[in-house]
C-alpha cells in the first residue's frame, strides 16, 4: 500500500509543478507538458514492479501510436477558443481526436496492428 501511494504522491507532484510552471511561463510550462513524463514515469513504475521488458515495449509502442491522433487537438483548440470558448474547444478538438483514432485505428488494423482492441 505505501508503494502505491508513492507513486500518486510522485506523479501527482509533477502534474502540479508542472500547471504551476505554466502559470509562470507558458513556454515553459509547454515544454514540460510536451515531454512524455507520464509515459516514463508509467515505465519506470513497470520496471520497478518487474514487470518483463516485453509489456514495458509494447506499451511504449502503443503510447506511440495513441499520441498520433491527439496532435489535432493541439492545433484545433487554440484555433476555436476564442471563438467558441474554452469547453467548445476542449470538446471539438476531443471529437476530432476520437474520430482520428478511429480512423487511425482502422488503418493499421491492415498491419495487425490493433488499436482498440482491448484484451
Amino acid at each position: 500500500m505505501g508503494w502505491l501511494i508513492t507513486k500518486y504522491l510522485v506523479t501527482a507532484g509533477i502534474i502540479v509543478t508542472v500547471s504551476e510552471v505554466a502559470k509562470r511561463n507558458d513556454k515553459f510550462g509547454a515544454l514540460l507538458v510536451a515531454l512524455p513524463t507520464v509515459t516514463i514515469l508509467a515505465i519506470i513504475w513497470l520496471y520497478l514492479e518487474n514487470q518483463p521488458n516485453a509489456k514495458i515495449a509494447s506499451h511504449m509502442r502503443y503510447t506511440f501510436w495513441y499520441v498520433l491522433p491527439s496532435l489535432p487537438l493541439f492545433l484545433i483548440f487554440p484555433l476555436l477558443i476564442d471563438r467558441v470558448g474554452f469547453l467548445m474547444a476542449l470538446f471539438a478538438g476531443s471529437i476530432v481526436s476520437i474520430l482520428c483514432l478511429y480512423v487511425l485505428a482502422f488503418i493499421l488494423k491492415r498491419f495487425d496492428i490493433h488499436l482498440l482492441s482491448f484484451s
